[in-house]
């Protein structure tokens, strides 16, 4: 049952939180590279698509784009402090591909993967758990430039760069998780053109689709040959409980096509080695599957992580392409971004994952949302909206646990405030107010309820 922070102190809502779940459960923030890192011209990065694509007039609110962001490749020792200071467990973060391989000629950048380096050792000694994800939208320009992910060739490049990763790091990361949200950076990316690289292509979207599949299959298996045994490999999905907005048969049956097209499209494969029943209607062209390719895809992973933002409540509307489901507004309250906050959601769509598939383990990897806050005059952010938002959404995690879900571990989204992709830097998601001209860090309120959490975890825990 959700508590107000009106009905209670932060401190007695943070403790009931952290005494719903096991010691175990593990408590992190994530972040990704192209949103934070900057240094686009450091140490012989080369450029993403996402720096091509925001390059380009109109893509992205305002002109502003990703080439200094939160400065984090050089101010990345008082971040890892900043975590320490908020007591986290565990740290998902992204590495940057064209950081590490930066040219078609496939050599390795060393310095990339310093940079990596130590940043895993600084988690480590601070007694974070550091969680590596090796694609979070940052496609290199040159493998754009080589077909991208509509391209076969990019799924044995990834598994190249994978094998790069784990050959360096592999030792002391535990914890991999291969793609973070396919279903974004291939159909937002390649159908609706609102994401790089900007493709209006329904062929193309198919086969990206397919091909990401692909990649995280391979990635798997160069992962597994080259970890120890005990390292723990995974993806990341975005999902949300979908429903109509009434019972006319029409919305109904659109409600159907959008579950599918939102949250099984790309988990039915990983896990159970197919494309799920409609995915044929539902695309208008069949997956390009070649040979033995579904039994790559379902390479067994060790856990499925569940980005969760909000609900969907849609309507029939044969001018959205594929789905046919166009997204409605409820009544209610809605963040920055135009996201319904709908906590019960998290809980609805982790308990049909697990009963659906029960994989072996589930992390809400991605959870957070943006508002329109600001510092006041003592450079305090006093933003309520989140801090309620968090609140809500960790007790209906926690209320996943109660009832059995293989939930062993919950992620906020995000760290700090960061280059929200086309709406630049407008939209702020962070635990930690960023002030991009200065660049200096403040732990919102929410970041304080988030701190008093993981602190009463840490003392139920004996620690």
């Amino acid at each position: 049952m959700s508590m107000s922070t009106s009905q209670v102190t932060a401190a007695e809502r943070a403790a009931a939180i952290a005494r719903r779940v096991p010691p175990s459960f593990l408590w992190g923030a994530g972040t990704a590279a192209p949103q934070i890192e900057g240094g686009r011209r450091l140490d012989g990065r080369a450029d993403s698509i996402w720096d091509t694509f925001a390059g380009r007039p109109g893509t992205v609110r305002g002109g502003e784009t990703p080439s200094t962001a939160d400065d984090h490749y050089r101010r990345w020792r008082s971040d890892v402090d900043l975590m320490g200071e908020l007591g986290l467990q565990a740290y998902r973060f992204s590495l940057a591909w064209p950081r590490i391989v930066p040219a078609a000629d496939g050599r390795v950048e060393p310095r990339g993967l310093d940079f990596y380096d130590r940043l895993v050792d600084a988690l480590l000694a601070r007694g974070i758990e550091p969680f590596v994800t090796l694609y979070h939208w940052d496609l290199p320009q040159w493998v754009q430039d080589r077909g991208g992910w509509p391209a076969r060739d990019t799924a044995e490049l990834f598994a190249e760069y994978a094998g790069h990763v784990a050959a360096r790091l592999g030792d002391r990361v535990r914890h991999w998780t291969t793609l973070n949200e396919p279903w974004v950076f291939v159909f937002a990316g390649h159908l609706e053109g609102a994401h790089a690289p900007g493709l209006r292509d329904p062929d193309a979207a198919v086969r990206a689709m397919h091909h990401a599949l692909l990649a995280h299959g391979q990635g798997v298996r160069v992962l597994r040959e080259a970890l120890p045994a005990d390292a723990r490999v995974g993806v990341a999905l975005d999902m949300m409980p979908t429903m109509p907005a009434t019972d006319r048969p029409e919305d109904v049956a659109a409600a159907a096509r959008h579950d599918l097209y939102r949250n099984w499209l790309f988990c039915h494969p990983i896990l159970r080695g197919a494309y799920r029943e409609g995915t044929r209607e539902l695309l208008g062209a069949e997956p390009p599957v070649v040979g033995d390719d579904l039994a790559v895809i379902s390479a067994p992973v060790d856990f499925v992580g569940v980005n969760y933002y909000h609900r969907s409540v849609v309507v029939e509307d044969d001018a959205v392409p594929l789905s046919r489901a166009r997204e409605t507004a409820p009544p209610g309250t809605y963040t920055a971004m135009g996201w319904e906050v709908y906590p019960a959601g998290l809980e609805e769509i982790l308990a049909q994952l697990h009963d659906r598939y029960a994989p072996r383990s589930i992390y809400v990897t991605e959870n957070g949302s943006a508002w329109d806050d600001e510092a006041g005059p003592d450079g305090r952010v006093e933003d309520h909206d989140r801090t309620e938002y968090l609140a809500a959404h960790l007790e209906s995690a926690a209320a996943c646990v109660e009832r059995g879900v293989s939930l062993d571990g919950y992620f906020a989204w995000s760290l700090l405030d960061n280059f929200e992709w086309a709406e630049g830097y407008g939209k702020r998601f962070g635990l930690v107010r960023v002030d991009y001209a200065t660049q200096r860090r403040t732990i919102k309120r929410s970041g304080e309820l988030y701190r008093a959490v993981l602190h009463a975890s840490a003392a139920g825990r004996g620690a």
